[in-house]
This record gives C-alpha cells, sequence and structure tokens, in this order.
C-alpha cells in the first residue's frame, strides 16, 4: 500500500502557484511552458492536474515546444487525460505560435508634419457631417501607439473629456499627443471652444511631461494645423 500523499488540484493549491491567477497578478512572462499551457486545456485527469498533465506531456520531449509541435494530433490523445478536444487547443496554439513568428514586422507611423498627420486621418474625418474629436498617440520617435475617437458630436461641437485623453495616454506609456478634429462646415478657422480646449489639454498634459505636438482642423480638402500657424 503507498503512502503516497494525494496530488492537490489546481483549485487546492495556494493563490500564488495558480496558473490564471498568477497571470493575472504577476504577468504571462513569469508562468512555465506547463502553466502556460494548463491555463489553455483546463483541466488535467483524475488525481493530476492541469500542470502536472503538460509536465507530463514536455518532459519526453528534450526540446520542448519545438517538438510538441511534431507531435501529432493521434499522439497527444494516448497520453492519459488528453482527449480529442485537449489536443486540438494544444495544437492550435503552437499554430498561432507560428503564425506570429512569421509575421512581417510593419513599423508603426510616424508623424514629422502636419501633412502627414492630414493625410492619415482625412479619410476618417473629411466625410463626416457632424463633429469628432481625435487623439493620436505617440512614443518618443513619434511613432502611432494608438488613434482614438475621444468624442462625437453635433454640427457645430463636440465634448471633450481631458480627464478620458490623459487617462489613455497614461496607459499607453505615449510621451505626445496630436490632437484633431474637423469642421463639417468646410471652415477652418478655429472656435473660442477649439483654443480652449488645445490649451487645456496642452496644460493638463504638461503635468505628465506629455507633449501636445499640434491640433488639426479637418475639412474635405484643405485643413489647419496649430502648430503651422504658431498657436502651439
Amino acid at each position: 500500500m503507498s503512502d503516497a500523499a494525494p496530488k492537490l488540484t489546481i483549485k487546492q493549491w495556494d493563490l500564488d502557484d495558480r496558473p490564471r491567477e498568477k497571470l493575472k497578478e504577476k504577468g504571462a512572462h513569469v508562468l512555465s511552458v506547463a502553466e502556460l499551457f494548463a491555463i489553455i486545456i483546463g483541466s488535467g485527469s483524475e488525481g493530476e492536474s492541469a500542470v502536472d498533465l503538460m509536465k507530463r506531456i514536455l518532459h519526453p520531449h528534450k526540446n520542448g515546444l519545438k517538438d510538441l509541435q511534431k507531435i501529432s494530433l493521434e499522439a497527444l490523445t494516448q497520453f492519459k487525460g488528453v482527449g480529442p478536444a485537449k489536443a486540438v487547443k494544444i495544437k492550435a496554439v503552437l499554430e498561432i505560435a507560428v503564425r506570429l513568428q512569421n509575421q512581417p514586422y510593419l513599423p508603426k507611423k510616424q508623424f514629422t508634419s502636419s501633412a502627414l498627420v492630414y493625410g492619415f486621418l482625412s479619410p476618417l474625418l473629411s466625410p463626416l457631417e457632424h463633429e469628432e474629436f481625435w487623439i493620436l498617440y505617440l512614443n518618443q520617435s513619434n511613432r502611432l501607439l494608438k488613434k482614438k475617437c475621444l468624442s462625437k458630436g453635433g454640427i457645430s461641437q463636440t465634448v471633450v473629456d481631458v480627464r478620458l485623453a490623459l487617462k489613455v495616454a497614461l496607459e499607453l506609456g505615449a510621451t505626445a499627443m496630436i490632437l484633431a478634429h474637423n469642421h463639417p462646415s468646410g471652415n477652418l478657422t478655429p472656435s473660442k471652444q477649439d483654443l480652449e480646449i488645445t490649451q487645456k489639454i496642452t496644460k493638463a498634459a504638461a503635468t505628465f511631461d506629455i507633449l501636445i505636438l499640434d491640433h488639426l482642423i479637418v475639412s474635405e480638402k484643405r485643413y489647419f494645423s496649430f502648430k503651422d500657424e504658431n498657436i502651439i
């Protein structure tokens, strides 16, 4: 009769040792390959956790993931606790990894002039019959991290939430922003509200060392740049 202690299921582990909780608290990079796959397959077999099951599958293969990639679906199902559904999940994740590795690198869009900004935003803003306020969030090289429509309004104006604008910038780690909105009327003259919101965002962003590089007013065929006109 064996005196070996029964193995604990993942739910019986300390919170810090559970793969899902560990990923949430510490990030995916701290998890082992077995722990990552355990999250994918969801469960182990009777008396064996999903992590132990994946350790057992990975153990015979010296090259880990590369050898696992070569295993057929049929061979995977020969491991106790791995049915067709789990085998398919494992193979699907491995295929995603291959495609990600083979994906060509596409440099982020870089904005070095108001003309480039207009060319990028014009297809989005020019056709609209209502106002929209957009922000381009940039890194230190003025490359695009994210574009975001901050608000939509009526024919003549839109309301801008400065707190939301900065919240997104801080989440992205952006060091610069470019503001833009359209004038459906075609009149490119900045309104009093346009000037006020530009100053308000610029002042608030400076608190976090975030630069406002420009503010563009966009129409169908032309644009107005606050930077080009030395307003910023």
